[in-house]
C-alpha cells in the first residue's frame, strides 16, 4: 500500500512546521520534526539526535534571520516509511536592506510514521552549484 491522502497532508504539514520552527528559532519544535535519533546534514555539518538538532537551531537563529521556502514536494512510501524530496530557497532577511536569496538547493529526506505522527529520520541539504 502506498501513502494515503492523509499521509500526504500530514507530511506536507511536517515540512511546513519544520520551516516555521527554524525560521522563528523554536529549537524544541524544530527538533520535534525529527525522530529522537534523527539526522540532519546541513551541507556544512551533520547533527544527530535531539540535543544536537536543538543546538543547530540555536546557532542558526543567532547567525541570521531567514525564511525557508520549499516547493515541488515529491513523496513515495508504504504508509509506515517514506522518502521525500523538495526544492529549497533560503532567503536572508536584513533590517533596512532588501531580502536576498542565500541558498537554493534540494532537500532529500527519509521519514517514519511514529506514534506522534510523521517525522524525519534523515534530512540532507544539497545546495545548487554556484
Amino acid at each position: 500500500m502506498g501513502l494515503s491522502v492523509e499521509d500526504h497532508i500530514a507530511i506536507q504539514q511536517l515540512y511546513a512546521r519544520y520551516n516555521h520552527a527554524i525560521d522563528f528559532g523554536h529549537a524544541d519544535d524544530w527538533a520535534a520534526t525529527f525522530t529522537d535519533s534523527g539526522v540532519f546534514n546541513s551541507g556544512q555539518g551533520t547533527f544527530t539526535g535531539t540535543d544536537q538538532l536543538k543546538g543547530f537551531v540555536a546557532g542558526f537563529a543567532a547567525q541570521l534571520k531567514a525564511r525557508h521556502w520549499t516547493n515541488n514536494l515529491v513523496l513515495a512510501g508504504d504508509g509506515q516509511t517514506a522518502t521525500g524530496s523538495c526544492y529549497l530557497l533560503l532567503w536572508r532577511l536584513q533590517t533596512g536592506q532588501p531580502t536576498n536569496l542565500l541558498i537554493s538547493g534540494l532537500y532529500n529526506d527519509t521519514l517514519a510514521k511514529t506514534a506522534a505522527g510523521w517525522r524525519f529520520t534523515n534530512r540532507a541539504v544539497t545546495p545548487d552549484a554556484a
